[in-house]
């Protein structure tokens, strides 16, 4: 649901949308054809959120894509660790198009 809210968001905003079903269905996206702006949530199959981010962090690119983490863990310290893997922003679900939004215009994106 929750990846429909954020599709519906930034399709609205410009974008067009590729899906993955999990971090390392993302990864492989992201090496075949980079995208500008990766949403992801910090919890998924396959591989967690963070280490989506940093292996995506590690991928050698011209272009360094914008990397929002969606997601319910709202602590300080989890804010933190996942700038520190390599995201631009941080948005704590569930959230509306105004926040997203927001979050997207903060880091360029939007």
């Amino acid at each position: 649901m929750i990846r429909k809210v954020a599709r519906r968001i930034v399709e609205s905003v410009g974008y067009t949308v590729i899906e993955a079903e999990n971090g390392e269905e993302g990864l492989a996206r992201c090496r075949a054809a980079m995208p500008h702006l990766v949403i992801t949530d910090w919890n998924m199959p396959v591989m967690s959120g963070i280490d989506f981010v940093s292996a995506l962090r590690a991928i050698p690119t011209d272009r360094r894509p914008r990397v929002v983490f969606c997601t319910t863990n709202s602590g300080a310290r989890d804010i933190h660790k996942g700038i520190e893997a390599g995201a631009d922003e941080y948005v704590i679900k569930p959230f509306d198009d105004a926040s997203l939004i927001s979050r997207l215009a903060a880091i360029g994106a939007a």
